[in-house]
């Protein structure tokens, strides 16, 4: 988890906590002794990847720091149906008000991890790098790009601040692709890379002609695609990005591109089914 810091992830599973029992769980109060101590599992129900554990954990925690846990199982770690992942011992109370939050955490960013993994293992064998985007859950941001990590991608810039990235509205707002490189270099460190998004063969050779350190090559057809890697291989890095399916991964990496990016990892994902059931 130390790519999360700690001060961090509390905040958000506080935040969250709030959501969820606001006043109070009326339902566990009304029906749970408060000395009554159990024991839970949480417990998967479909095959995997585990990711979000020690944020699970963190929910619990943050409710009664007495809670103990015995895991089974860690974030990375292949998950089939019907395996123990975790288990939770201490007031039922804790346990109940804690347990949607903490699946809602684990479910999503072992979707998550579970996606990337798959995309990751299809373009393995070509030295492609799976990204993912800023498409992420507003606030979810670190974790969603933790979970991508977990799952053996790569994280492309976590915000604005870190990285330049041209894009095509940035070109349109100032005239051009060489225009726009200018003014970053003027104002820019010279330790950042500079990205320029094309959507064409004719905007691919104005970045090559400006210098740009990368290239992405954004909602191209096959074809087209093909043509443009011909070209750039071996001047620039090169990306490629726009509504790329699992079964397209292959064919774009076969090409010899040195990334691919894909909002779907952190934005159409499927959560993966875990349940957490009182023993």
């Amino acid at each position: 988890m130390r790519l999360i810091p700690y001060l961090h992830l509390r905040k958000i599973v506080e935040e969250a906590l709030k959501e969820d029992i606001g006043f109070g769980d009326i339902t566990t109060e009304s029906t749970i002794p408060e000395d009554m101590i159990s024991r839970a599992v949480i417990i998967a129900k479909e095959e995997g990847i585990l990711a979000g554990l020690p944020v699970a954990e963190e929910v619990f925690k943050l409710l009664d720091s007495k809670i103990e846990f015995k895991e089974f199982k860690k974030d990375g770690d292949e998950i089939k149906k019907g395996d123990v992942i975790l288990e939770i011992k201490g007031k039922t109370k804790t346990i109940l008000m804690g347990e949607r939050t903490a699946l809602n955490f684990l479910q999503r960013l072992s979707g998550i991890a579970t996606y990337t993994k798959k995309c990751v293992n299809v373009v393995k064998p070509y030295g492609v790098k799976i990204l993912d985007t800023r498409k992420t859950t507003p606030t979810l941001r670190i974790f969603e790009k933790y979970a991508v990590k977990i799952g053996g991608g790569e994280n492309h810039r976590f915000g604005l601040y870190d990285m330049v990235l041209i894009k095509d509205n940035h070109i349109r707002a100032v005239g051009g692709i060489k225009e726009a490189i200018e003014r970053v270099r003027e104002r820019v460190s010279h330790v950042y890379k500079i990205e320029v998004e094309v959507t064409n063969l004719e905007e691919l050779k104005e970045a090559l002609e400006s210098k740009a350190d990368i290239v992405l090559l954004d909602n191209m057809d096959y074809d087209t695609l093909k043509e443009a890697v011909s070209i750039a291989k071996g001047k620039v890095m090169i990306e490629v990005s726009g509504n790329i399916s699992l079964e397209d991964l292959e064919k774009i990496a076969r090409l010899g591109v040195n990334f691919i990016s894909i909002g779907k990892l952190t934005h159409s994902y499927k959560s993966l089914d875990l349940s957490l059931e009182l023993l």
